[in-house]
């Protein structure tokens, strides 16, 4: 314990811990977006159970160093390009984000309103294992930042354990703020496919430096907290907002309709 208070892995500490909760906020939004196909009263308790399955995975995935260092050793060329299984996991994760992000971003604009069945409805478990996916290629992507950054698998642990349970406590209004502002929600969903395509980049060796991607977001995001204020002017002079097509017919309507 003595090692983690000492001053040089204090600031290793720190530094690890707010690079880790930046490169969280994605995994908390979407985290957030999948369980909003779930029926209200269990949305909560999928957003805790998706960030403790992150956590275990982070701390799993540190606890085996020498397995995550292997990743980066060649396992087979195509066409002159090395692939690892850190390049699989990141190619299958930049795929699944692609997929899902543009499934999703389809099916809020041009999808019909409750169209989908109740036997279509997403399902508890099914939520949590396309969570459990997402935070393996995150965790991936978090563990090897933390091992190129620290020596000491403490501090390490340390760092993911406060990122994580930051994400907990923040995961709530992050969640009620994407569902109050549909333009926020996609917006997250166009930030995941632009990591989507940064990861499969990555996997093929076309590395792109990550701050031109939190350059960009954090531009598009001041951008729409300055429509948001407007918005809400026109509001007050009783303008209709934007609203997204929603999967399922909602309660109030399917009553007005019977």
């Amino acid at each position: 314990m003595d090692v983690l208070f000492s001053p040089e892995n204090l600031v290793a500490l720190l530094t690890l811990t707010l690079l880790e909760i930046v490169l969280g906020i994605d995994n908390v939004v979407f985290i957030s977006i999948l369980a909003d196909k779930l029926p209200e009263h269990q949305r909560a308790r999928a957003r805790r159970l998706g960030l403790a399955l992150a956590l275990i995975t982070r701390i799993l995935l540190l606890l085996s160093l020498s397995w995550v260092i292997r990743l980066t050793e060649p396992l087979f060329t195509v066409i002159g390009q090395e692939i690892s299984g850190r390049d699989l996991i990141l190619i299958g994760g930049g795929l699944f984000l692609l997929g899902k992000s543009t499934y999703e971003i389809h099916e809020n604009l041009e999808g019909e309103e409750g169209h989908s069945s109740a036997k279509a409805r997403a399902t508890f478990a099914g939520v949590l294992v396309q969570i459990l996916l997402l935070d393996i290629v995150f965790s991936l992507d978090s563990v090897i930042t933390a091992v190129g950054m620290v020596d000491e698998i403490i501090v390490m642990i340390a760092a993911v354990i406060i990122a994580v349970l930051v994400m907990l406590i923040s995961a709530e209004a992050i969640s009620g703020f994407v569902n109050r502002h549909p333009t926020i929600k996609m917006l997250a969903l166009s930030f995941l496919l632009l990591i989507g395509l940064a990861l499969l980049l990555e996997g093929f060796d076309q590395h792109v430096p990550k701050g031109y991607i939190y350059f960009a977001m954090g531009f598009s995001v001041f951008v729409e907290f300055l429509n948001i204020r407007v918005r809400r002017r026109r509001q007050r002079a009783q303008e209709r907002p934007v609203e997204l097509r929603h999967r399922y017919a909602r309660d109030d309507e399917s009553g007005a309709g019977s």
